[in-house]
């Protein structure tokens, strides 16, 4: 609790960060914050095109099914790269100030949440043209993907953040690890093909599933996440929490020497 604290106390300096990492992303650019939005409308279209063909479904369906698992995708690729390079991008800040390690990791959840949240707003839009009979109350569950992910993103960045500051090969070895968890994940792929396939067990017992389906449950069915939906999104942060206390525990003031 002390180091939560502390890192409350410590709040307008990595708030300051995340929004001058949001500058820094659109800086110069005439369209700024909604590139966030019409980069994965493009992507969505031509995978929409193809897809749609492939697997022979109807397209107004499939679009934000696609669309919902890319921004959500990209945040937990986004923040898990870059986060595990957090402590060595703030290695300045690092050997100058006493804050707790913790919040450079969450200064990148936070920054990439702002981003999923700019084209969420997308998402509902669509959703709410083409399937307006999805609207309801169930909606409402859908605001926890906010949390969800932010607390995600942060305690697995955390985790890999230490060890990527000790073995420097972990960032490069996270690029392979997510495309395979990206193959074995319904993001674009609908949790239909995988059952067909008898990979079901890929589906039912994948994390990532149960994180998309606190979004596309309510907005995509017009029905309330599951409780198993629930409890698989709510065991991996407990999880990666616990461990990157243990981690902090132990390695925190180490990481000074690593850097």
């Amino acid at each position: 609790m002390d180091y939560l604290r502390k890192i409350w106390q410590a709040r307008y300096f990595w708030t300051h960060l995340a929004l001058s990492d949001l500058r820094t992303r659109w800086r110069r650019s005439f369209l700024g914050a909604l590139w966030s939005l019409i980069q994965p409308l493009a992507m969505t279209a031509l995978l929409t095109l193809v897809f749609a063909r492939i697997f022979k479904t109807d397209m107004l369906r499939y679009a934000p099914y696609i669309f919902s698992g890319m921004i959500t995708w990209d945040f937990v690729a986004a923040t898990v790269s870059s986060g595990s390079l957090a402590f060595v991008q703030a290695d300045a800040y690092i050997k100058q100030t006493r804050h707790p390690l913790a919040i450079y990791t969450l200064r990148t959840a936070l920054t990439n949440l702002c981003v999923f949240a700019f084209a969420s707003v997308g998402l509902v839009i669509w959703v709410l043209s083409a399937m307006p009979g999805n609207f309801g109350w169930s909606w409402l569950s859908a605001l926890l993907i906010y949390p969800l992910l932010l607390t995600t993103g942060w305690t697995i960045a955390t985790c890999l953040a230490f060890f990527a500051t000790r073995f420097r090969d972990i960032p490069h070895a996270l690029g392979l690890l997510l495309q395979a968890l990206w193959f074995v994940s319904p993001v674009y792929f609908e949790a239909d093909v995988f059952h067909k396939a008898g990979l079901a067990a890929l589906v039912d017992y994948n994390p990532i599933y149960h994180l998309l389906q606190i979004v596309r449950a309510p907005l995509l069915s017009g029905q309330w996440p599951t409780l198993t939906n629930l409890l698989f999104a709510l065991a991996v942060p407990a999880v990666f929490g616990l461990l990157a206390w243990g981690l902090g525990r132990a390695l925190e003031r180490r990481v000074i020497f690593y850097l």
